[in-house]
This record gives C-alpha cells, structure tokens and sequence, in this order.
C-alpha cells in the first residue's frame, strides 16, 4: 500500500494564511500555473504575495487573479512585466466542469492556498471554499489563543 509522501517544507513558495481565517474548505485541487519566465525567476527569489487572490472561471478555463509576482530589479529590457497579470491555471475538463457547477451554488468560492514546487514546475493547491459568518471567525480566535495558553501552561511546567 502507498503512502502519500508530505510536501517537502521547502518546495513551498507562498501561502495564503487569510484564507483559513476566512473561508471553511470543502475540497482542495492542485492545478499548474501558466508563468513567463521573469515570473518563475521572482519565484524562486520569494517575490510573491498570494493573500489577495482569487479564482475566477471563464469560458470553460480557469484563472487566478490577485496573485502579485513582483519582478526582479534585473529583469529583462525587452519586457515590461506586469505585476498583477491574470495567470491561467491548468486542471482537466471535467474537474473544472464539476467546480463551475459547485461555485454556481450559493455561497461557493475558488481560493488559492500556496504556490509550491513540484517536479521542477510551479503548483497552485486551490480550495473550493465557503465563506465563514463573523461568530465563526470569533471562534476560530479563542480556540487559537486557548491553544497558546495550553502551550504556555506545558512549556513553564516543563521548566
């Protein structure tokens, strides 16, 4: 029996932390990113910021909007790279046929989680999401700092 292998700590290249805060996940889907190559060089130097995305889908394909890729200060004279430019993402027909038919239903999200590596080629992990009420982002507070003081309580005890 295979076991699935964890995703290496480092081959990951952003999160989106504000999207577990807002949003409960139904399913997660890993999709691959169409990128130029500026966009793969700031990558690899960490030049991303993924909190403000989100996915939309048209005509049957789907994009990521919101995904800052900052260039590089040595980037190429030849282009003018675009920061915020629209990038597709990569998932077969009949996944993207099932997720437009989901998001169609009242409430339904596309957000994108992180950025990561794998095989050598960009990856975008993506949830289909549902929004979370105001008491449940409350709740997720208090059982964060409960958390915290259980950890603080063990830690000065093992002193």
């Amino acid at each position: 029996m295979a076991t699935k292998k964890k995703p290496d700590p480092s081959s990951r290249i952003a999160d989106n932390k504000k999207a577990a805060f807002n949003y409960f996940f139904e399913e997660k889907f890993e999709a691959g990113v169409v990128l130029q190559g500026w966009e793969v060089k700031s990558l690899r130097e960490g030049k991303v910021q993924l909190t403000d995305g989100y996915v939309v889908i048209k005509g049957g394909e789907m994009y990521v909007i919101g995904l800052q890729i900052n260039p590089l200060n040595s980037a190429s004279t030849h282009i003018s790279p675009d920061s915020v430019r629209t990038k597709k993402l990569l998932l077969h027909k009949e996944e993207i046929r099932r997720l437009t038919g989901k998001v169609e239903q009242k409430g339904y999200t596309l957000v994108p989680l992180n950025l990561h590596w794998k095989n050598g080629k960009v990856k975008c992990e993506i949830a289909l999401a549902k929004g979370k009420a105001e008491h449940d982002k409350r709740d997720t507070i208090k059982d964060r700092e409960g958390k915290r003081e259980v950890e603080r309580a063990m830690k000065s005890r093992s002193r």
